[in-house]
C-alpha cells in the first residue's frame, strides 16, 4: 500500500537536543543544591518523558526515593521552557528529507514524549510553523509512548490508515511504539541509542542517513 504519511519522534530523530536537555537538567539540579549528571548519563535517561528523566537524574544524585520529584518538575519545567531550543539543530540531511517528502505530498507529523508546549516550540522554531502538519508532545490526556494512542490520534487527524504510515524514531521506546501501533517502523542510527540497543528492542528496519527514508515512500 502507498505511504501517505510519516510520523517522527523529535529528540534524537529530527533534532539534536541533547545539549538543551543536559543543560536544563543540570541547571535544575544546581538550583536544588544537588550534584550534576554527565551528558552521557543524560543521553541514557531521555526517551520516556520529562518526569522519568528527572526521576533518573535525582536517583543519580543520591535521591533514591525521589522525594523531591515535584520540586524538580516545577524547577525543570521553568528552566526547560526557557532553554528547550538551546543549541538545538536539525540533524544533517533532515531539512532536505523533509522538503522531498513534502514535495511528494506526504503528510508529516511529530509525536514526542517531550512536554507538548516545548514540542511545539522546538518544531516551530527549528523548522518553521506549518512545515509539519501535526505535532504532539506529552500531555495528560494522551498516554505517553510506547502506548500507541498518540499514533492513532495522529492517524485519525491525517485521515490515513496505519498501513499508509511510516513511524520513525531513534530509541527502543520508538520501536515498541511502532510495534504497539502496528505501523511500519524505521529506526534511525544517528540518535540517542546504539544499533545494539535498537536490535535488542526488536528493530527490523534501520537507516544511517535521512535520505534513506525516501526508499520506503
Amino acid at each position: 500500500m502507498m505511504i501517505r504519511a510519516c510520523i517522527f519522534d523529535l529528540d534524537g530523530t529530527l533534532t539534536a537536543t541533547l545539549d538543551s536537555l543536559h543543560y536544563s537538567v543540570n541547571k535544575t539540579l544546581e538550583e536544588m543544591g544537588l550534584s550534576t549528571i554527565t551528558k552521557d548519563e543524560c543521553r541514557q535517561y531521555v526517551g520516556d518523558g520529562a518526569r522519568c528523566l528527572m526521576e533518573r537524574a535525582l536517583r543519580r544524585t543520591g535521591e533514591e526515593n525521589v522525594s523531591r520529584i515535584e520540586e524538580g518538575m516545577e524547577v525543570y519545567g521553568r528552566i526547560f521552557d526557557e532553554n528547550c531550543t538551546y543549541l538545538v539543530e536539525p540533524y544533517d540531511g533532515i531539512l532536505q528529507m523533509i522538503a522531498e517528502l513534502k514535495a511528494k505530498g506526504i503528510q508529516l507529523g511529530v509525536l514526542s514524549n517531550k512536554p507538548h508546549k516545548q514540542t511545539i516550540k522546538v518544531v516551530d522554531e527549528i523548522f518553521g510553523a506549518g512545515v509539519f502538519d501535526y505535532a504532539q508532545g506529552q500531555m495528560d490526556v494522551v498516554p505517553k509512548k510506547p502506548d500507541p494512542t498518540g499514533v492513532f490520534r495522529l492517524l485519525e487527524k491525517m485521515e490515513v490508515k496505519k498501513e499508509e504510515c511510516l513511524y520513525v524514531g531513534d530509541s527502543e521506546v520508538d520501536v515498541r511504539t511502532g510495534m504497539n501501533a502496528g505501523v511500519k517502523t524505521v529506526s534511525v542510527l544517528w540518535g540517542f541509542r546504539t544499533k545494539d540497543v535498537l536490535m535488542a528492542a526488536g528493530a527490523e528496519t534501520m537507516i544511517d542517513r535521512p535520505e534513506e527514508l525516501l526508499q520506503f515512500i
